[in-house]
């Protein structure tokens, strides 16, 4: 079990894999990468993984649609969940039954979002489910995922207004009392 080592303090153990689940803007693949960092685990983004597998994400919308993408998130996402790492989750794949039974076994945090901090974030990106719609679809979307996302985390962060170094010492914190 990888443990962590801060600064004149014991290491602590995690158990593993710890899971990152939220909307698109949450900053699940940068706290993720810290949080990895931070407890000596590797670090699985799955929409990165399926980019280097399949292709950018929005060509795959474009060129297979919405249900082709989700079966190979699934295909990805169980694979990834079987992992000892951190792994973050694109922000719809909650909406797979079989995957939300394959997170109720591990610690799964979401991490939540106002639409005015995620304004800035979404802008400039290329995220097909937003090409239409901008911040009032986000929005529509993050309400909609909204009870999945609470069905399958064990400890909820909003992102909007704290430092990545306080969202990644209280998930350490919170995973190290499961271990």
């Amino acid at each position: 079990m990888p443990e962590r080592r801060a600064a004149g303090a014991a290491p602590k153990p995690v158990a593993l894999p710890i899971v990152l689940v939220g909307p698109m803007g949450a900053g699940k693949s940068r706290v993720g990468a810290r949080l990895a960092a931070s407890v000596g685990a590797p670090f699985i983004d799955t929409d990165q993984r399926i980019v280097e597998r399949y292709g950018p994400i929005d060509e795959i919308f474009d060129r297979e649609g919405e249900k082709y993408f989700r079966v190979i998130e699934r295909e990805v996402v169980a694979e990834a969940l079987r992992e000892e790492a951190v792994v973050s989750l694109g922000g719809g794949a909650v909406l797979d039954a079989d995957t939300r039974d394959d997170l109720a076994a591990l610690p799964v945090v979401w991490l939540k979002v106002s639409a005015d901090a995620v304004a800035p974030r979404l802008s400039g990106g290329n995220r097909p489910l937003l090409a239409e719609g901008g911040l009032d679809r986000w929005i529509r979307i993050r309400d909609e995922r909204r009870p999945l996302y609470e069905q399958v985390a064990g400890l909820a962060i909003d992102t909007s207004r704290r430092s990545v170094a306080r969202i990644v010492d209280q998930i350490t914190e919170w995973a190290g009392a499961r271990a």
